[in-house]
């Protein structure tokens, strides 16, 4: 047994980051902001009546889902010097509709059907699988991947801004109405910020623009802003009906 524990190590292993790598930075910060807005969400979800609760669920899940998977990216970046590309997108494909679903949460109350939410999901799952493609399977076609991923994300932004869910977050007013048009922003400009990484990450005619950039952190800062802030508006909503009672 003495033997034993002198040949245990008296520290775990834990991966060593550069005072200058600010990809390996950002995702141990994302990890650890994700992992306190999980809480958080969670924690906070009993103080709110069935119409936000499963609101507060879902942003919950948006960021310990991501939480998780930066972890993972964290070690893969820490051994491998790599973007974890692969992680990166099996996190989007879960969060991203996600994200979609609270569009519909907020809006059932004022009338929105699954068919809505089917849609904002599919256009979502598009968007990513496309993505993907461009980034890691076929590189030399990533500008043409990309404009269809594009195409898809401008659909997104259409519905929310200008076709049904705009018209049903007007007819409910009030609480929604506010949590629509910030979430809306958040699609707008937080979500343009991925293609401004895609870009830095990818072969294309856009190469002497953005190729220099660090696609990774692009990409940690914009996970982080996008997924945490999109919780705390549906959080903040849930606070203004509340006290509107």
């Amino acid at each position: 047994m003495k033997s034993l524990l002198l040949n245990l190590p008296l520290v775990a292993d834990v991966s060593k980051i550069a005072t200058d790598d600010y990809v390996g930075f950002t995702f141990f910060v994302g990890c650890m902001a994700m992992m306190a807005a999980s809480a958080f969400f969670f924690l906070s979800m009993n103080s709110f009546d069935s119409k936000w609760r499963t609101s507060i669920l879902v942003s919950g899940l948006i960021t310990f889902i991501a939480a998780v998977h930066y972890w993972y990216m964290r070690d893969y970046w820490a051994s491998n010097g790599e973007s974890p590309t692969f992680f990166r997108y099996v996190d989007w494909v879960l969060t991203v509709p996600l994200m979609c679903v609270e569009f519909y949460l907020i809006l059932k109350a004022a009338g929105a059907k699954k068919s809505l939410m089917w849609r904002l999901i599919a256009l979502s799952v598009i968007m990513l699988v496309t993505g993907y493609w461009g980034e890691a399977v076929s590189r030399d076609q990533a500008a043409f991947w990309g404009l269809v991923s594009g195409v898809a994300y401008f659909v997104i932004v259409y519905d929310i801004w200008f076709g049904q869910a705009k018209k049903l977050a007007v007819a409910a007013g009030g609480s929604v109405l506010q949590a629509h048009k910030t979430l809306s922003w958040f699609v707008l400009v937080g979500w343009a910020i991925y293609p401004i990484g895609y870009m830095a990450g990818t072969p294309g005619w856009y190469e002497g623009i953005f190729g220099g950039l660090a696609m990774d952190v692009i990409y940690n800062i914009g996970d982080a802003v996008n997924k945490i802030g999109f919780g705390l508006v549906v959080y903040a909503a849930a606070v203004a009906a509340k006290d509107s009672k």
